[in-house]
């Protein structure tokens, strides 16, 4: 199979980039040394090519109303041009499609970004509610692979750090607002070298920084231009100790098709308090949440690690079995953490058992996020 490719790919392969196949896509898991990387977003900026991900537009009359029924979040929370809000877009059972995030821009113009492996399922699923409730909302992918005819497809770079927005600056003026940009909002400008610019505060890593959009021929010229300014590449395996360490889920692996965010650590993103219907709503309202969803931090045995916290391992508590859903040693804590399933009486604070191949070793479970700006919030 032909995997697919970010407009950056030949730029990672001239860094040396180690590349992996990720849902189908040709990626960067790193350029030499994930820890370094992971250690630049911490203390300094980093930037990784998001480009598999997907910009959709949807755009008409109707759209506001359209979301409304789509997303199990309420999009009326979206007054002012340019607010973003994260979302879990849902089946008739409760069960997860996507997770995503949603740009208000104008009555007529909405904006999602999807994630790479579930964006053209994604695009099915909206155009057919779109369909079933003729809502009259044009659908536009703007990812390489599926943007149509007429349509400049569109690529996305994070840059993440402490000094992540001062070197964007630095390197473009332009992205730079006269107003102040606050956490989850976005700005279109216009920019000399790059055209169109969404500059979107917002990350997957805990830390703060943007989210660039561009036109994908012009990605190449940010990319270098960054790099000229001290930011950091860095792949898919720092993403995701850094995304871990944010306790941020991560699809296909902490919630999917046959989990409900209630389970997930996701009620923060469901509105079932207003009045408005959305697809799902009934399922979650009648299932309700069954699991909690906690932080685990593995404890040393005699002084020794002892092993690592991985995905699917049994957790054994006194009210019953959970599972790891998302595990790794954690670069900021120099220890072991996970993400976990597990019955809704176990305490926070709470030692449990997780099965590491034939052994039995002592977990304590934890509130997330384990890091949050630079910051351990647990111990």
């Amino acid at each position: 199979m032909t995997l697919q490719a970010t407009p950056l790919n030949a730029i990672h392969r001239a860094l040396s980039a180690r590349m992996v196949d990720f849902g189908g896509w040709d990626m960067p898991v790193n350029y030499g040394s994930q820890i370094e990387e992971h250690h630049a977003v911490r203390t300094d900026a980093g930037m990784f090519d998001v480009s598999h991900m997907c910009v959709v537009d949807l755009n008409g009359e109707h759209v506001r109303a359209f979301l409304r029924g789509l997303l199990a979040n309420n999009v009326d929370k979206l007054q002012t041009p340019g607010k973003a809000l994260y979302s879990c877009m849902l089946d008739e059972k409760g069960g997860v499609i996507d997770d995503l995030i949603v740009y208000f821009f104008a009555e007529d113009h909405f904006r999602l970004v999807v994630n790479a492996g579930t964006a053209n399922n994604d695009i099915e699923w909206i155009a057919a509610r779109n369909a079933a409730t003729n809502s009259g909302v044009r659908i536009t992918p703007r990812r390489g692979d599926n943007a149509p005819d007429g349509v400049a497809p569109l690529a996305i770079v994070a840059v993440q750090g402490p000094n992540a927005r001062a070197k964007v600056w630095n390197a473009f003026p332009s992205t730079q607002p006269s107003e102040a940009l606050k956490p989850f909002n976005a700005v279109v400008v216009q920019d000399p070298a790059l055209g169109e610019v969404m500059v979107a505060r917002t990350g997957y890593t805990g830390e703060d920084g943007f989210e660039l959009v561009v036109p994908a021929e012009n990605v190449a010229g940010l990319w270098e231009k960054l790099i000229a300014e001290g930011v950091r590449p860095a792949g898919l395996g720092a993403r995701d100790t850094l995304r871990l360490e944010a306790g941020m889920n991560l699809y296909g692996q902490d919630m999917d098709i046959h989990t409900s965010p209630l389970n997930a650590g996701l009620a923060w993103t469901v509105d079932l308090q207003s009045e408005r219907d959305f697809t799902g709503k009934a399922a979650l309202v009648a299932g309700g949440k069954t699991q909690q969803f906690v932080g685990l931090i593995l404890r040393p045995a005699n002084g020794k690690a002892g092993g690592v916290l991985r995905a699917h391992q049994k957790v054994i508590t006194p009210a019953g079995e959970g599972e790891i859903t998302s595990g790794t040693f954690s670069p900021s804590l120099s220890q072991s953490i996970a993400f976990a399933r597990l019955p809704l009486d176990v305490a926070l604070g709470a030692e449990v058992q997780v099965e590491i191949r034939d052994r039995k070793l002592a977990a304590t479970v934890v509130k997330l996020p384990f890091v949050r700006n630079g910051k351990a919030l647990v111990s």
